[in-house]
């Protein structure tokens, strides 16, 4: 069975922020690291190369398939940031609906810059996502 690619690492959140090129990205990602590190109580680490998670749980498919993923996480990427969260369907259209700006892909949230949207509703977001994870425990 084909492991996870998308794995806790030990390097550097620090660094990989530092790294990005964008100034508006760059300080995007700070506060968005402040915002989730408040809103969950967990430490930013990297998984994988390029996204930056809060706490994790684990997982296991029907398939027999399994393994670990940040309870939320972001990234910054090239066309914006990336937003992951889980969130129930009667919460997900709500809270969207409140956003602002954004585009949605399979589960990830798409925004350019953060004042395109509206950080108490991501707060909200980010809350709810962990109430959730928690909730299935």
């Amino acid at each position: 069975m084909a492991n996870n690619k998308t794995t806790e690492t030990i390097s550097s959140v620090k660094d990989f922020v530092n790294a990005v090129k964008d100034p508006v990205k760059k300080t995007d990602s700070l506060a968005i690291i402040d915002l989730m590190q408040s809103a969950t109580g967990f430490e930013a680490k990297m998984w994988g190369p390029s996204i930056i998670g809060f706490g994790s749980y684990h997982y296991v498919y029907e398939s027999g398939r399994e393994g670990d993923m940040p309870i939320v996480a972001f990234s910054p990427r090239s066309s914006g940031l990336v937003f992951y969260v889980s969130l129930k369907l009667e919460e997900r259209e709500s809270l969207l609906s409140e956003l602002g700006k954004h585009k949605t892909e399979k589960g990830c949230i798409h925004v350019k810059k953060l004042e395109d949207i509206k950080l108490t509703v991501l707060k909200k977001m980010i809350q709810a996502t962990v109430k959730n994870r928690k909730s299935l425990k």
